[in-house]
């Protein structure tokens, strides 16, 4: 028993070896995108988490028997081969995303169906660190940019302030608001998608409130970031059309984050509440 365990570890260390040799060009590219690119700035904090995932189920996993399944090969020579394909076209999504393909594989191979379904969160979860491909942002983002802004201003009308929509562009009685693509909420969309990913995993709520909790994210995301528009608008209108650009914009973001990580606990809380009559599967 003890020179099979050795034997195991042994097939992981050369395994890992190889994959972190064979992919440590396309992460190199992963990070440089994280460092340049503002929407996927949280791809640092999503390594750390999957580990976090892995660690939280560690007193589960120490109970499963490790029994190598073959077919991880065909999984894993399946995930190589989206690679060479992805190299080939110039395509970062699909070679970035055959990571993930491949540690299914290989967690397949080495320790089996049963370790493969514990850990399978975790890995899949590793999806929020890869960057959406820009012809399906830009898809997401220019809708939720009109939606913010009408929504915005309907409730900018409300509070008795002068406003003219034109597209995405606010006008106002002294300042010119543009509802950019940072401002369309899909950032905070995914960062929040992906605390809420993890936050539910943790939690001690049962299978269907977990999905509720996570997909809760996303009127949290979109509202908060109304409010963000919202206020700022108000602000620019009452205080100065300086307020809505510089430190204090750049600020306003990660107050309204900590809103919507507020409202997300909220629900959390609600859903532990709620009788298990009603949403317990």
């Amino acid at each position: 028993m003890e020179q099979k365990k050795h034997l195991l570890f042994l097939q992981i260390s050369i395994l890992a070896a190889a994959f972190i040799v064979l992919y440590f060009p396309f992460l190199q590219t992963l990070v440089h995108d994280w460092n340049v690119n503002d929407n996927f700035s949280h791809g640092y904090l999503i390594p750390p988490i999957a580990a976090f995932m892995v660690w939280h189920r560690k007193t589960q996993l120490k109970d499963v028997k490790a029994q190598p399944n073959l077919w991880g090969l065909l999984l894993t020579l399946t995930g190589l081969l989206q690679l060479i394909v992805a190299k080939i076209g110039a395509e970062y999504f699909l070679q970035r995303t055959s990571v993930i393909l491949v540690l299914f594989g290989l967690t397949l191979f080495l320790l089996g169906t049963k370790w493969t379904k514990k850990l399978s969160v975790p890995m899949l979860y590793l999806l929020f660190m890869i960057p959406i491909p820009a012809i399906l942002w830009n898809q997401i983002a220019f809708p939720l940019q009109l939606f913010a802004s009408k929504s915005s201003t309907f409730f900018i009308q409300l509070l008795g302030i002068p406003i003219y929509r034109e597209g995405n562009i606010l006008h106002l009685a002294d300042t010119t608001l543009q509802v950019v693509d940072a401002c369309s909420g899909l950032r905070s969309l995914t960062s929040l998608l992906a605390l809420s990913a993890a936050f539910a995993y943790i939690s001690t709520l049962r299978t269907l409130k977990k999905w509720m909790l996570f997909f809760s994210a996303v009127p949290i995301a979109i509202a908060v970031n109304i409010l963000r528009l919202t206020s700022t608008a108000v602000l620019a209108e009452w205080i100065g059309p300086e307020i809505a650009q510089g430190f204090l914009h750049e600020i306003s973001g990660l107050f309204i984050f900590i809103i919507a990580f507020i409202f997300l606990y909220f629900v959390y809380y609600s859903l532990s509440r709620v009788g298990s009559s009603v949403f317990n599967p």
